[in-house]
């Protein structure tokens, strides 16, 4: 039986949820919300040690601009009115992506909630946020050029922003949509990969706890007979 030791998930869908309720794309993602909240208590409860969300794209700065400002909003409220939580239940918040461009107030509430966290144990959620993997392998090649280090698999990898992070097991999609859209592609080379057709709203725990029961009777080769 398969192991799990990290879950990525693409949240897909928010928009259209929102649009599909008759509603807006924001209406959508404030719903979403819930849904993170709920797979991350599961996650806890089945002893699955690492999530990471794929929360803002860098690609994400073309939508209109009064959605971005609701999604950086819902950031910042998100962490002042739940860290407390956050550490009672021990969850560790960890960002990947390039913050520092963010909005000050954003940018500074990530980095709180990052230190405040940081000896939580329980379970390590990774939000990337203006995040893009195109990027991140650039960057991780320019460090490597700057320490003038000899390019190989491991040095490659202790230079990308998941430096000591396992790559993840499964990756979920949402929204129907079967892509990766720039989200880890180093990564997630010999992950699984499960496209849901649901829209991410309507994602549930009967849903995560079934792509996880197939998971853990798929053979994974690696290359190998």
């Amino acid at each position: 039986m398969n192991k799990i030791n990290h879950i990525a998930i693409i949240m897909d869908g928010n928009g259209r949820w929102g649009r599909k309720k008759k509603k807006s794309r924001n209406f959508g993602h404030l719903n979403g919300i819930n849904v993170i909240e709920k797979i991350v208590k599961n996650s806890i409860k089945i002893n699955i040690p690492i999530l990471t969300f794929f929360t803002f794209s860098t690609e994400n700065w073309k939508r209109p601009k009064k959605e971005i400002n609701f999604l950086f909003k819902l950031i910042d409220h998100y962490f002042t009115k739940e860290i407390n939580n956050l550490i009672k239940n021990n969850i560790r918040i960890n960002i990947i992506g390039n913050i520092k461009t963010l909005p000050k107030k954003v940018k500074n509430k990530l980095y709180e909630s990052m230190k405040r966290t940081r000896k939580c144990k329980k379970i390590i959620v990774n939000l990337a946020i203006n995040y893009g993997s195109k990027n991140e392998i650039l960057e991780a090649l320019n460090k490597l050029k700057r320490k003038n280090q000899n390019v190989s698999i491991k040095s490659f990898e202790l230079n990308l922003q998941t430096k000591g992070i396992p790559n993840p097991d499964i990756l979920i999609r949402t929204g129907g949509k079967r892509r990766l859209s720039n989200f880890m592609l180093w990564q997630l080379a010999y992950s699984e990969l499960y496209f849901i057709n649901k829209l991410w709203p309507d994602f549930n725990i009967s849903d995560y706890n079934k792509i996880i029961r197939h998971f853990k009777k798929v053979k994974r080769n690696f290359g190998k007979i």
